[in-house]
């Protein structure tokens, strides 16, 4: 064999090494793709999982910062006029009527958010001396219906007497 003919090879890649090399690649760009999908979608249940923590939050604190008297009266969009009137009648979110429990609910964003008022002395709001607070929001997520719940007690500032 001359020397020319060893260190002259002037032939390519055959076709089916292009094909194995194509193939290679768009495997490795379907599993990033999936990978990226996956991702998007553990990013956006993780966002509704914030937005449903801060609604729930938010509700709470709304309800902690209201005078006493206006405790049952919900403004929702801030503009100073109450949007609703949580009541104990056993209707939408109240699970039974008249157990002392005072409900409201509101959806935003793709969260389902219910708020209850529970007085110490059922049905009666100016003799209780605190309130039960509670805030449960309720999305979807990919692996079903998750809520989150938020709680917290509060004291009647004008209350004298016993329980």
């Amino acid at each position: 064999m001359t020397r020319d003919r060893l260190f002259n090879t002037e032939s390519g890649a055959s076709f089916a090494e292009v094909l194995v090399a194509m193939a290679l690649t768009m495997i490795g760009l379907v599993g990033a793709m999936g990978a990226f999908q996956a991702a998007e979608r553990i990013l956006q249940t993780g966002t509704l999982a914030t937005r449903a923590l801060a609604m729930a939050e938010s509700r709470i604190e709304a309800k902690r910062s209201a005078r006493w008297d206006r405790l049952l009266l919900d403004d929702l969009n801030h503009d100073g006029i109450p949007d609703l009137v949580m009541r104990d009648d056993g209707a939408a979110d109240d699970v039974l009527a008249d157990d002392g429990v005072y409900s409201g609910s509101w959806d935003q964003d793709g969260v389902h958010l219910v708020w209850t008022v529970t007085p110490s002395r059922s049905g009666s709001l100016p003799a209780s001396g605190h309130v039960l607070l509670e805030a449960r929001a309720i999305y979807k997520s990919g692996e079903g219906q998750r809520e989150v719940r938020v709680g917290t007690l509060r004291a009647n500032p004008v209350f004298v007497g016993s329980q």
